[in-house]
């Protein structure tokens, strides 16, 4: 029964720091994309009023993406260590889920940098899912998969 309770309560810690690096990892893309990340999803016009018609399914695909990418570090981290010291397996989670947190934001620089046009206004202009977009979402996976080897 100990071992059910102990592994109740471990399960309980990593879910709670996981999901706060999820959220981490959100505001950091909020932060490196132009505008109010929540209103390109949600879609908020000018005057606040929400609209089908300003949703931005790029930003949406990139989003979803990005924190896929992340959890699958986070995944691999606590799969690897969790039978470990519980400390020990969280401070391997929070290090290699911020790298993947650090990662993610360099290489939407880099793929940034070296495509046409501004990619980080093109995710989140209205409309549908712009082939940038794909590219960003797709070098987002790539980190995960990357650091998730690193990790294993």
């Amino acid at each position: 029964m100990t071992d059910l309770l102990d592994a109740l309560v471990h399960a309980t810690v990593y879910a709670a720091i996981a999901g706060a690096m999820l959220v981490v990892a959100y505001y950091v893309l909020d932060l490196v994309t132009p505008g109010h990340l929540g209103s390109h999803l949600l879609g908020v016009d000018e005057r606040g009023e929400e609209s089908v018609h300003v949703q931005s399914r790029s930003a949406a695909a990139v989003t979803s993406a990005w924190l896929v990418s992340n959890a699958l570090v986070l995944f691999t981290a606590i799969w690897t260590n969790g039978e470990t010291s519980l400390g020990w397996a969280l401070a391997w989670t929070v290090a290699f889920g911020a790298l993947g947190i650090v990662l993610n934001a360099a290489m939407l620089f880099a793929i940034d940098a070296i495509t046409p046009g501004d990619l980080r206004r093109i995710i989140t202009e209205p409309g549908p899912v712009r082939p940038l977009a794909y590219v960003s979402a797709s070098t987002s996976l790539s980190v995960a998969a990357i650091v998730c080897a690193s990790i294993a």
